[in-house]
């Protein structure tokens, strides 16, 4: 009798950067290393950006991922899920998990529990999310996240917003997005400026948050679909990760920014990498942090310096500003679960090595 092989037993040649490794289908799920994909159009942009040593990390997979501790949920958004695929976390601000794909996967990824899976932590029943956001008044902005949601067509994103435009406390639509680094071209569609209109037209303000970790990712075509955005009325804000291997170098990040400014993108976040489950190697330590965040700034104008270098934990995003002589580390809420503790500052005794809040004692 002929025996059926276990397709979870059986080794596959998986190319990773450090060299090909065989490996099982079984070791890939038990260590939640995230499935490979990359769009044509960034491998072709960071090989021949000049950073391609750099910037492979971004992508391509790293044996790595199977030694690299954490949690899987960080910044606890199972805890603050009010209805399926809407998390409440900050008075003001409701996040919509609307897919759980992306155009391509990043391996330092803080939700690998979901993207490139059929997750079923998604939005599965607008009005629902409507209903509830209508009867929370603070709710004054909503972020549609994922997964990126510009990897829905623009059909999907309009009866998104057929659920979201009639709120009248909600004052602004965010899209949290790398498909501006990943495939700009899905901005050549004439349909989203007539989305954008719609947004515009409903007294809301559109808000796109790109996701440059590193000035080799800012393609020709990126500048060109953010300036005609641009004219539409879209708003840019960045958002960076720090990334060990990446971007761990202030001329790096300073040019990353400045670049950002100059085609109008608001650097807005500089986060610290997070602890997650097979991605966590990609953190610096928070004193190696604050002195890239000082580089950074030596090397910006003054208008130019607008992002904030934010932990983003599970009690709220902390700015981490500096390391006094006391041997402390100085820290800010700039949000907060609790709204009597957003701006409140505090510090810890710093730990050589730190990573993360969890990793310095308190007292």
């Amino acid at each position: 009798m002929t025996s059926i092989p276990n397709p979870l037993a059986s080794g596959q040649a998986i190319k990773f950067i450090e060299g090909t490794r065989i490996v099982t289908e079984w070791e890939l799920q038990a260590n939640n290393i995230t499935r490979y994909h990359v769009t044509r159009f960034y491998r072709e942009q960071i090989t021949n950006s000049g950073y391609y040593d750099q910037l492979k990390y971004i992508v391509e997979p790293s044996v790595e991922e199977f030694e690299s501790p954490g949690s899987l949920d960080t910044s606890g958004e199972d805890d603050n899920t009010v209805v399926p695929g809407l998390q409440h976390k900050y008075d003001q601000t409701g996040l919509l998990l609307v897919t759980d794909r992306c155009a391509s996967y990043c391996r330092y990824c803080f939700r690998k529990r979901i993207v490139g899976k059929d997750s079923d932590e998604i939005v599965p029943d607008f009005a629902q999310v409507a209903q509830y956001i209508g009867d929370h008044p603070e709710m004054t902005n909503v972020l549609l996240s994922g997964g990126d949601p510009f990897v829905l067509s623009t059909a999907k994103l309009n009866k998104i917003l057929d659920h979201l435009l009639p709120i009248t406390h909600l004052e602004s639509i965010r899209f949290g997005t790398k498909m501006v680094a990943y495939e700009p071209r899905r901005f050549e569609d004439p349909a989203l400026s007539a989305l954008f209109q719609r947004i515009h037209e409903a007294g809301k303000t559109a808000i796109i948050v790109t996701h440059f970790d590193h000035i080799g990712e800012i393609s020709v075509d990126a500048e060109h679909r953010i300036r005609a955005l641009h004219s539409l009325g879209v708003q840019f804000l960045n958002q960076s990760v720090l990334l060990a291997k990446v971007n761990d170098d202030p001329e790096i990040l300073a040019a990353t920014f400045a670049k950002c400014h100059q085609i109008g993108v608001r650097p807005y976040y500089l986060f610290q990498g997070r602890p997650v489950k097979g991605a966590s190697h990609f953190q610096v330590s928070l004193r190696r942090g604050l002195d890239i965040t000082r580089g950074i700034n030596k090397r910006l104008s003054g208008i130019q310096k607008t992002f904030k270098y934010i932990m983003s934990h599970y009690t709220g995003k902390i700015e981490i500003l500096d390391l006094g002589d006391d041997g402390r580390l100085y820290m800010r809420y700039h949000q907060n679960k609790a709204p009597e503790s957003i701006g409140r500052i505090f510090s810890r005794p710093h730990v050589e090595a730190a990573c993360w809040l969890d990793d310095l004692p308190e007292g």
